[in-house]
């Protein structure tokens, strides 16, 4: 069974790290994939036969890390699906982002379009079909002049295909390590990581509130006196 850090458990849910280069559900890959591994990890613990239910309420992309919530019932799945739909579901993440910002804080809004093919998205304008509002805030926490690199929190208000990476990088801030989307540091793990989740848990109807900063080692030493 393989290592998982698990920030919150109970009865209707499990609050973990999802670790970096491994996609949250099954792909074509066939490569071993979260949900598989939490499955495993909740088998395992409480000796289940046969399969055990767990809801994928929400993604982050293959070689993001950092945390995400399951639903351990259908009843909490579906609870909880309905605070992404509702925008109660509040998700924040860390960049590390080419060059220096014009504002420290500011909102990106553009339209996306994915391209199914390249699995990529691109910025296109209002109105083209089949694209879709994403919209951002973002604040600067630091920027390092020798590195030209910003350290950034971004709040995302809609979750769209590669979002934070495309509406970046089409404003010459791609994320330092994306090699998807222009990034520099090529052969590096890229510098985006979900650091913080705020939910409504779906039977107590408490605020939970969970943070989880990436390891302040390789490029991500760059955080150490900012956060």
């Amino acid at each position: 069974m393989q290592n998982i850090n698990v920030l919150y458990e109970d009865n209707h849910i499990i609050v973990v790290e999802k670790i970096v280069n491994i996609p949250s559900q099954a792909d074509k890959t066939g490569d071993i994939d979260m949900l598989t591994i939490i499955k495993d990890y909740l088998k395992q613990k409480y000796n289940k036969p046969g399969n055990v239910y767990l809801g994928l309420v929400h993604r982050l992309d293959r070689p993001v890390g950092g945390i995400m919530v399951f639903a351990k019932t259908s009843k909490a799945a579906a609870r909880l699906s309905e605070e992404v739909r509702s925008k109660q579901f509040e998700k924040r993440y860390l960049v590390i982002a080419n060059g220096k910002f014009e504002a420290k804080i500011g909102t990106f809004e553009d339209y996306l379009l994915k391209n199914q093919a390249k699995n990529m998205s691109k910025v296109v304008k209002e109105g083209t079909k089949n694209s879709k509002l994403a919209v951002l805030d973002y604040e600067i926490i630091k920027y390092d002049p020798d590195l030209d690199l910003s350290v950034a929190k971004i709040n995302l208000h809609t979750g769209r295909h590669h979002q934070i990476r495309v509406q970046l990088a089409s404003r010459n801030h791609s994320i330092y390590g994306d090699q998807k989307y222009g990034g520099r540091g090529h052969g590096k793990q890229i510098c985006l990581w979900a650091y913080s989740l705020k939910i409504i848990h779906p039977v107590t109807k408490k605020e939970l509130n969970f943070e989880l900063l990436p390891q302040k080692i390789g490029s991500w030493k760059i955080i150490e006196d900012c956060m």
